[in-house]
């Protein structure tokens, strides 16, 4: 069965607007990543100076002070749990 112009043109016209709103949606979703990431990243910076001036022992990195620190934590949390 033959489309009228009427049903053609609305196709045409959801095209456009449903392309549209993707490429707003996309760019929305873009800005809002680069705004988490660059606020992450800021965090982990701050965090890692934090934990190399006031946690760290002798020679141990961020990473292994991290580690120690999760694992007195847990530790902490085990002993807790016994009272």
């Amino acid at each position: 069965m033959a489309k009228s112009k009427l049903v053609k043109g609305s196709e045409k016209i959801a095209e456009v607007v449903v392309g549209g709103y993707k490429k707003i949606e996309e760019g929305v979703v873009g800005g809002y990543q680069k705004i988490e990431d660059g606020a992450v990243g800021g965090f982990n910076t701050i965090a890692d100076k934090f934990v190399v001036q006031f946690l760290t022992k002798e020679g141990e990195t961020v990473e292994e002070a991290r580690v120690r620190l999760e694992q007195v934590r847990l530790s902490g949390e085990e002993a807790d749990e016994c009272d």
